[in-house]
């Protein structure tokens, strides 16, 4: 009967125990920041996901670190665009096998995915409604889908769901946060038609083609961007092409980005009265979490107000 008992009261504490086990929140690792700050959205309340490409790093020549790997082979789920991206991400992955959750969202249902652009100088912007195609994977398509905040929200779709299915219990959880950003994504989408509205004709220029999905939704006027390739350095060739363009098209504004050079900027809008302004696709100086998100896409329609408006 002692020996009973005290098994008795050995169970009763360590059910407690038993049951945070159950109810810990799965290891979840983001490549990108507005990766990261949708699925810290879903989580909220549950855990915080770990984010890979921090700070002014750019994903198209990021290395992982060992603790990065070591974050990714523990990982219950990873979150990341697509290995058109995140290269650095293929081979990980790849050799965690089934052991880690692999959500690449340029495949989640609802994603509108638009061809890649080339030749780094564009006609006028197609209209709004005038959208690429879903899933047509065969052909090169622009992996930057999160400047779309209407992609936003199906990626979150995919967060939450990916998240129910390795974590049962906090499944409850990851639906209610979803919907909770599905409709602040919304509110942040009527927002930004609005505030973009005055500068939909004015033309300017980008300094790499990441802003796609962002000029189709709201009917922005990029014509073109000064580079072709961000990892590799211009020639003189492509320089003088851009400056013609500017010239041509009577562009307003060259922005440059906090991960590349800001002083080939200066070199293109030499002897024109173009602007230079910054676009941040990544939200270098903004700190990681929940609102990262909103605060980067209102970063990028307040620069290109800023620049493009009247003086």
């Amino acid at each position: 009967m002692r020996i009973h008992g005290w098994l008795s009261i050995g169970a009763g504490l360590l059910a407690p125990w038993v049951m945070l086990a159950a109810l810990a929140a799965p290891n979840v690792v983001a490549s990108l920041q507005p990766v990261h700050s949708l699925a810290a959205g879903v989580m909220q309340g549950v855990g915080q996901p770990r984010l890979l490409v921090a700070g002014g790093a750019s994903p198209h020549d990021y290395s992982l670190r060992p603790s990065d790997a070591r974050a990714i082979a523990e990982a219950d789920v990873v979150f990341w665009i697509g290995p058109d991206l995140e290269r650095f991400l293929v081979k990980p992955l790849r050799n965690a096998g089934s052991k880690v959750r692999n959500v690449a969202l340029l495949e989640a249902p609802g994603v509108n995915v638009l061809p890649l652009r080339t030749g780094g100088v564009w006609e006028a912007h197609l209209d709004e409604d005038d959208h690429g195609h879903s899933h047509d994977h065969k052909a090169d398509h622009d992996a930057h889908l999160w400047l779309d905040p209407v992609n936003a929200m199906a990626m979150t779709r995919r967060m939450a769901a990916a998240l129910g299915e390795v974590d049962p219990g906090h499944q409850a959880d990851y639906e209610r946060n979803g919907a909770v950003l599905i409709e602040r994504l919304n509110q942040l989408n009527e927002r930004l038609a609005l505030r973009l509205a005055p500068v939909r004709n004015q033309p300017y220029v980008v300094f790499h083609d990441a802003y796609q999905y962002l000029e189709r939704r709201y009917g922005l006027n990029a014509v073109g961007s000064v580079v072709l390739d961000p990892e590799q350095r211009p020639g003189a060739k492509r320089v003088a092409e851009i400056q013609a363009r500017i010239h041509d098209r009577g562009v307003r504004c060259v922005f440059s980005e906090p991960q590349f050079q800001s002083a080939l900027v200066q070199t293109v809008i030499a002897g024109s009265p173009a602007r230079s302004g910054i676009l941040d696709p990544l939200g270098a100086e903004i700190p990681p979490g929940p609102d990262a998100y909103f605060q980067l896409l209102e970063g990028l329609a307040d620069a290109l107000r800023d620049c493009l408006g009247e003086s």
